[in-house]
């Protein structure tokens, strides 16, 4: 034994020993989030695929994440002075919004705990910051409400601002806590004859997945929960309607993503093994339904009759229409849930089911032609490209999707439903080709009849 490391060697105290004896840690540490933090820096994992395009404003910032960070930006921060001179005129008590800045020096701690990333600003400034943002986004949707004051407003009468910031509210980074706005709502009484959030809800209506009517508008937001801010509300569009069922239970309808058990195949492949794609109907874009009877699927191949259709194995999906802007919404979706849903990961698993679907062009054109995808990009390829890289790096640990992707991949495998596919591809397409096998079918067999009657080993009665 070395001499040398023996005479360093400490014999460990009888006692119990204490952290210091072994490590420096501070005790002072604080959680890395606080529990009510929902407004979070998207993951560099999640950022780098697209160098951070859709998660940073274009014309806007709200809160403390791209405040002054982007000389762009300034040219609105005009614009929100301007909103708050209009909304200082438009609230008869003005003494609402003096108790109103109260009530956020009273929170600005709490505040900042909604946030994953403390601010560099001082109290003031940071109250400052969202008084004007809070004052911002209430004059835009109360304008938004009442078409007679969007008239000398180049935010609602020039096209491309009024997308943009749209746009850029909804990004994960750029969010205020929704509770700060419905508190200024409530306290300026009687601006408009709406709730808060169904201002919010009109002001971010084209990003609901399926149109609706003034009424239907009502009773959606009247099933919506509590929402965190603007990125939460636009995720609560694309939620199943069951998730507000007083016994919703996650683990009843999530199950373990197992190996290759939520892989889907291509929707050609499914396509070929006679699995019929269908636009769904239902009110929510999430409603992915696989439909078939047991028994009648084993003769897939008379599907394309039309009294026939519960012979087929029939794939819902709701249409999904793809603009612009789709790819940006769905990667903020996805970075909130990666951050805060983990356990409910919906889009996540809903994109990850189209993205299993797609692969290449002739899996858009097939999904196109069944109108379950309208998109406005520049080709089909360019829609593969895109929905193949948003899944790029996330993971999810659950699928909401589990169970009908299960008997999809049984339905896949077997031989027999792969030979009824291949069956009806080929002679029973559409109503003329099964008409003109029927046909060659009858004249197939009077041929060997006729050939047996004339060689003798056939006599009629």
């Amino acid at each position: 034994m070395d001499s040398s490391a023996a005479a360093t060697y400490t014999a460990v105290p009888e006692t119990e020993p204490q952290i210091e004896h072994i490590i420096y840690i501070p005790k002072d540490i604080k959680p890395a989030f606080h529990e009510l933090c929902c407004i979070y820096k998207v993951p560099p994992n999640l950022r780098k695929l697209n160098e951070g395009e859709a998660y940073e404003p274009v014309l806007i910032s709200i809160g403390p994440f791209h405040h002054n960070k982007k000389p762009e930006l300034e040219p609105m921060h005009i614009q929100k002075q301007r909103y708050f001179l209009a909304f200082w005129e438009r609230v008869i008590s003005k003494k609402a919004l003096a108790n109103y800045k109260a009530f956020l020096n009273e929170k600005i701690k709490t505040i900042g705990h909604w946030y994953s990333e403390p601010t560099n600003l001082s109290k003031d400034e940071f109250v400052d910051l969202i008084l004007l943002d809070s004052v911002f986004i209430m004059e835009l949707f109360l304008r938004n409400s009442k078409k007679s004051e969007q008239t000398d407003d180049y935010m609602f009468t020039t096209s491309w601002i009024y997308k943009s910031i749209q746009r850029d509210l909804l990004l994960l980074e750029n969010q205020l806590p929704i509770f700060v706005l419905e508190e200024l709502y409530r306290r300026v009484d009687k601006l408009s004859d709406l709730s808060f959030l169904e201002l919010a809800f009109n002001y971010f209506e084209d990003y609901y997945p399926l149109k609706s009517t003034l009424d239907q508008n009502q009773d959606i937001v009247k099933n919506f929960k509590s929402c965190n801010h603007f990125t939460d509300l636009v995720r609560s569009f694309y939620l199943p309607g069951k998730v507000y069922d007083k016994d919703w239970m996650p683990s009843k309808y999530f199950t373990p993503c197992a190996k290759n058990e939520c892989v889907l195949k291509t929707a050609t492949k499914l396509n070929e093994a006679g699995v019929s794609f269908e636009k769904g109907n239902d009110r929510s874009l999430l409603d992915v339904k696989f439909k078939k009877i047991r028994v009648l699927s084993w003769f897939l191949c008379l599907g394309c009759i039309p009294c026939f259709t519960c012979v087929k194995a029939r794939f819902q999906i709701p249409q999904l229409k793809v603009l612009q802007t789709t790819e940006c919404v769905l990667r903020n979706l996805i970075a909130l849930e990666q951050c805060h849903y983990s356990d409910q990961p919906f889009i996540c698993n809903y994109v990850y089911l189209i993205d299993s679907l797609i692969h290449t062009e002739d899996d858009v054109e097939l999904l196109v032609d069944k109108e379950i995808i309208v998109h406005e990009l520049g080709c089909h390829k360019e829609l593969a490209t895109m929905i193949n890289d948003i899944c790029k790096h996330v993971v999810v640990n659950c699928n909401y999707y589990g169970k009908t992707s299960k008997k999809l991949n049984d339905h896949y495998n077997c031989w027999w439903k792969h030979y009824m596919g291949m069956l009806r591809s080929v002679y029973f397409r559409d109503p003329w080709r099964l008409s003109s096998t029927v046909v060659g079918v009858v004249i197939f067999l009077f041929a060997i009849v006729n050939f047996l009657r004339i060689t003798g080993l056939y006599h009629a009665k």
